[in-house]
């Protein structure tokens, strides 16, 4: 009524001014240029709004199954998502549907997926979309977006013909962050407001039974009001994987590939300790690159194990070094090798000093056969020792150090604390938070003065092993577990 009233009143005064004899043609001119710029205005901000729903896009199906080394976080999820699938039962027990679900963990420990298979786990519709496609210039915008994510959940619920939709939030502590935490921009803060209205909207009775799951990194970011009760009822941990998960992700992602006969998925799944599934799925594809790279039919175990190594520090360099350079590098590993050995028998798998990345040599250990997670004093010295071989066994051949050796000794005060807030230094059983930095500071200089003593003990002892692996290494640029052990057992 009230745009019939304006064109109305509008029409009368052009009239009016006619009659007065004013000369209307430059107000009908400005108008009509007005009237285009507003509808243009109005349609890219249109199609900004509707082009988020492209990002609702069907997927592939997924299952459980094509999760590796997540059980514990499976599980949990599944009790989470019984409600979606026996919602009769539920309300007769008078238990209240979760509405929301977290999935905390690292980058490319498979959040996304466990959505994914959630929706073919309950035969539900799923719609997706990351929480950095909430947040626009235009006022309002985001809180749209949100409505309209939770309308198109339940439409395509209908359309499918399922009775429940699960909503996909990536990157959650973008949307979800705590309130106020964007001082100039209260567009963070209106589109929370609009989701945390959207979740306590999901009814128990509703036609379309919703199941928000988000997935996040950065727990500690998010507001309180998301977390509490009856938004997001329940955090699932998603952690890196284990050796057995890392050896079920390895099968997932090699079964579409030709493999040697001599590949141990085992022997690889152990030496990718640390690696998220990601990380892993990059690995089997990596060395199907480097197999394809040398004209292979198949992929051979010496391609996993360059890949390991490409992974983690990147791809060759060109870079060749100065004579002087590479004879420092060869007795920076060979210190790093030597010292590792010494201390802890059979952890030196290989060493290099064929730069890769950011780094010019590097010496990478063994894994143990079980993944382990606890170390006593001796064990994290042990560890310190290692970090500092590089850097004395420099100071030993050459009288000085260098550069080189600056994420080791990073490494080595990174240990030094954990000793001590662990309770293991002379400052016994410690809050750090409640303990002066100067003293901590103290506490850590003296004990990495004390290790670094015994670690110049140890490789002045063994110069000749030195000697010998640094020379070799000049020569052969890199040295496998056999041929290192040949050469400590010759020298």
């Amino acid at each position: 009524m009230p745009k019939e009233v304006m064109i109305g009143s509008g029409v009368g005064l052009m009239l009016f001014m006619i009659f007065l004899g004013i000369n209307v043609f430059p107000i009908i001119l400005f108008g009509l240029l007005a009237v285009v710029l507003f509808i243009m205005f109005e349609g890219q901000l249109q199609d900004k709004i509707a082009g988020f729903g492209t990002s609702v896009k069907t997927i592939e199906p997924v299952t459980f199954d094509d999760v590796g080394g997540q059980d514990t976080a499976i599980a949990e999820f599944k009790e989470a998502l019984e409600f979606l699938l026996k919602p009769l039962e539920i309300v007769k027990m008078g238990i209240r549907p979760i509405k929301g679900i977290i999935l905390v963990g690292p980058p490319g420990t498979g959040k996304t997926l466990l959505a994914k298979a959630a929706a073919s786990y309950t035969k539900s519709a799923f719609v997706a979309a990351s929480g950095s496609e909430f947040i626009e210039m235009y006022a309002g915008v985001g809180a749209k977006r949100v409505r309209q994510l939770f309308s198109e959940a339940r439409k395509k619920a209908k359309r499918e013909g399922k009775s429940g939709a699960i909503v996909f939030i990536d990157e959650l502590e973008i949307l979800g962050a705590k309130r106020g935490s964007h001082h100039s921009h209260m567009e963070y803060d209106q589109t929370l407001n609009q989701l945390l209205v959207e979740m306590d909207g999901i009814s128990n009775d509703a036609e379309t039974m919703l199941l928000v799951v988000g997935a996040t990194n950065r727990a500690d970011m998010l507001d309180p009001a998301i977390l509490r009760p009856g938004r997001f009822d329940r955090q699932v941990i998603v952690n890196l994987p284990d050796k057995k998960g890392r050896l079920k992700i390895l099968m997932i992602h090699t079964q579409n590939k030709p493999l040697a006969d001599d590949v141990c998925l085992e022997d690889i799944a152990k030496a990718t300790f640390g690696f998220s599934g990601a990380q892993i799925e990059s690995l089997a594809n990596e060395a199907a690159i480097l197999a394809l790279r040398d004209g292979e039919q198949r992929i051979a175990h010496r391609y996993f194990v360059e890949a390991i190594d490409k992974v983690i520090l990147g791809e060759k360099l060109d870079r060749r070094l100065s004579d002087e350079e590479l004879q420092r590098v060869s007795i920076h590993e060979a210190g790093h090798a030597v010292v590792s050995e010494l201390v802890k028998p059979g952890s030196v798998s290989s060493l290099t000093i064929v730069p890769r990345g950011q780094a010019l040599g590097f010496m990478r250990k063994n894994t143990p056969e079980h993944d382990q997670y606890l170390y006593t004093r001796q064990e994290l010295e042990e560890q310190i020792m290692v970090a500092l071989g590089g850097a004395v066994a420099e100071d030993m051949n050459f009288g000085s150090r260098s550069t080189g050796a600056r994420n080791d000794f990073e490494q080595a005060w990174t240990l030094a604390k954990d000793i001590i807030t662990s309770g293991m230094s002379t400052l016994g059983v410690i809050a750090v938070t409640e303990v002066p930095s100067e003293l901590v500071f103290k506490e850590c200089t003296a004990m990495l003065k004390n290790i670094e003593e015994k670690t110049t003990n140890l490789l002045d002892d063994n110069r000749h092993l030195l000697q010998a692996v640094s020379s070799r290494l000049l020569e052969e640029e890199t040295l496998e577990r056999a041929r290192f052990l040949d050469i400590i057992q010759t020298a």
